[in-house]
C-alpha cells in the first residue's frame, strides 16, 4: 500500500455534496504537484459508489494539485479506476493516464461527472455522452489501472483552457502522480505508466510525453499513444473554416486564451463582433455537442469586427500570435516510444502538421511509429472522419502499449514516414 501524502483527506462520501467536492480549498495546501487534497468513492455506470458495475472497476474521485500554464499551483479533479480483473502481463500492474477527447467548457462536462451516468442532459438543450468509455472499458478489461483527469478548469471554478499545451499536459502527468499516492490502489511502488489520448486527449498525451522528462521524471514512463492530435491550434482553426464542429472549438479556445493570457483580452474585445462575443459566452457554459449545434457551418469571419478570418486577426496581433504559438506541439522531446494514429483525410485534426511533429521527434532520436489511416474517406459533419478514425485505432493502440509493457523493441517508421 502507498501511504497518503500529508495534504490528502478523505471526507465521507455522504458528507460532501457533489458540487462542494469541486470547490478547491483556499488557500491551496503547500504541497507538490500530484498531491491529493481530497478523495471519495464514486459511482460508475449502473453501480453504487465504490462498487463495480458494468465497467469492471472500482472508482475513486479525487482532487489533486497541478500547475497552470504559467506554472502556478492549481486544483484539478479526476477519477481513478481500479480494475477488478487481474493483470496477466509481465511485471507490476500498469497505470494508464488517460486524456479524454473534447468534452466542452461547462463544468457539467467534466469526465468525473459523466462517468457515473454516461449521458448527461442539462436544460434547455445541452447534452453530452462520455464516448471515451469504450477505450476505458478495453483498458480495464486487460487489467490495467486507469486514471482520468478532468483537465484544468473543467469541473472546478476556473475557466477550462481548451487546447492549452502546458495546463492539460500537467493535468495528465499529475493525475498519474496522484493515482500512485492513493491508498490501496492495487499498484506497485513504481508502476509502469502509459499516457493515452485521442483528439484533445491526443494533444494532451503528446504534450505530456514532451514535458515528462523535465516535469515528472520520476514517473516510470513506458510510452505514449497519441491519437488524432491537434498539434497547432491556430492551424487547426484555419484548416477547419466552415466545418460544422469548428464554432465550439473556436469559442472554447479563445475563452482559454483570454483566461490564461490577460494581455489578449482587450484585443479580443476589439476584434470580435457581437456574434463572436456571444459565441464565447455560449461556449463557456456548455458541452461540445450543444455549441456545435447552436453554431453550425460558420466561417470565423462571421465572428470578427473586420470581417476577416480569425487566423488573420491572430497573425497581426503580437499578443495573440505568441499565445497561440505557446500551444504548439513539437518543441520538446519525449523520452519514451510514441505511437501516433491519424487519418490522412481527418477533417478535424489535420494530418500534415501531425507528420511534421513526428518528423521533428524522429530527428531527435525518438522511436516514433505513425499509423496513417488512408482508408477512411473525407467526411464532415457532427460525426466526421476524425470521429470515425477513433475506432480502428483502439485495438492497434492497445496491442502497441501491451508490447511496451513487455519491453518489446519499439517499432519505428521514422526512416519512411507515411
Amino acid at each position: 500500500m502507498v501511504s497518503a501524502p500529508h495534504a490528502w483527506t478523505q471526507p465521507p462520501a455522504q458528507a460532501a455534496a457533489d458540487e462542494d467536492f469541486y470547490v478547491p480549498p483556499a488557500p491551496l495546501p503547500p504541497a507538490p504537484p500530484g498531491a491529493i487534497m481530497r478523495a471519495q468513492p464514486a459511482s460508475l455506470m449502473f453501480s453504487a459508489p465504490g462498487q463495480p458495475g458494468v465497467v469492471p472497476a472500482i472508482s475513486t474521485r479525487m482532487m489533486y494539485l497541478s500547475n497552470d500554464t504559467h506554472d502556478a499551483p492549481t486544483a484539478v479533479t479526476g477519477t481513478y479506476l481500479q480494475p477488478m480483473l487481474p493483470w496477466t502481463g509481465p511485471g507490476d500492474r500498469p497505470l494508464v493516464a488517460y486524456a479524454v477527447g473534447t468534452q466542452g467548457q461547462g463544468d457539467q462536462c467534466a469526465p468525473s461527472k459523466l462517468l457515473p451516468q454516461l449521458v448527461r442532459y442539462q436544460p434547455p438543450f445541452d447534452v453530452i455522452a462520455e464516448y471515451d468509455v469504450l477505450a476505458l472499458y478495453s483498458l480495464l478489461s486487460r487489467g490495467m489501472a486507469v486514471v482520468v483527469t478532468d483537465y484544468h478548469g473543467l469541473g472546478t471554478p476556473e475557466m477550462h483552457d481548451f487546447l492549452n499545451r502546458r495546463a492539460q499536459s500537467y493535468a495528465v502527468l499529475d493525475s498519474a502522480r496522484a493515482a500512485e499516492q492513493l491508498p490501496n490502489n492495487g499498484l506497485g511502488p513504481r508502476p509502469p505508466v502509459i499516457v493515452y489520448g485521442y483528439s484533445q486527449g491526443g494533444m494532451a498525451s503528446a504534450g505530456a510525453a514532451e514535458l515528462q522528462p523535465s516535469y515528472a521524471p520520476e514517473l516510470n514512463m513506458r510510452g505514449a499513444y497519441i491519437g488524432g492530435p491537434v498539434v497547432d491550434p491556430e492551424y487547426f482553426i484555419g484548416f477547419n473554416e466552415g466545418q460544422p464542429s469548428l464554432s465550439g472549438a473556436v469559442g472554447f479556445t479563445l475563452n482559454g486564451i483570454a483566461a490564461d493570457y490577460p494581455e489578449t483580452r482587450p484585443e479580443l474585445d476589439a476584434e470580435l463582433n457581437d456574434a463572436g462575443k456571444a459565441l464565447l459566452s455560449d461556449a463557456a457554459n456548455k458541452c461540445a455537442i450543444a455549441v456545435s449545434i447552436d453554431n453550425p457551418q460558420r466561417q470565423t469571419a462571421q465572428f470578427t469586427s473586420s470581417g476577416q478570418p480569425l487566423t488573420t486577426v491572430i497573425d497581426r496581433s503580437p499578443a495573440l500570435s505568441q499565445a497561440f504559438a505557446d500551444q504548439r506541439i513539437g518543441g520538446g522531446t519525449p523520452a519514451a516510444p510514441v505511437l501516433i494514429a491519424s487519418a490522412k483525410n481527418d477533417e478535424g485534426a489535420p494530418y500534415a502538421p501531425i507528420r511534421d511533429v513526428a518528423a521533428a521527434w524522429c530527428s531527435r532520436g525518438v522511436p516514433v511509429q505513425i499509423d496513417a489511416n488512408s482508408q477512411l474517406p473525407p467526411i464532415s459533419g457532427v460525426v466526421g472522419t476524425h470521429d470515425l478514425a477513433f475506432f480502428p485505432s483502439l485495438a492497434a493502440s492497445q496491442m502497441w502499449l501491451t508490447d511496451r509493457l513487455a519491453a518489446a523493441p519499439a517499432a519505428s517508421n521514422c526512416a519512411a514516414l507515411p
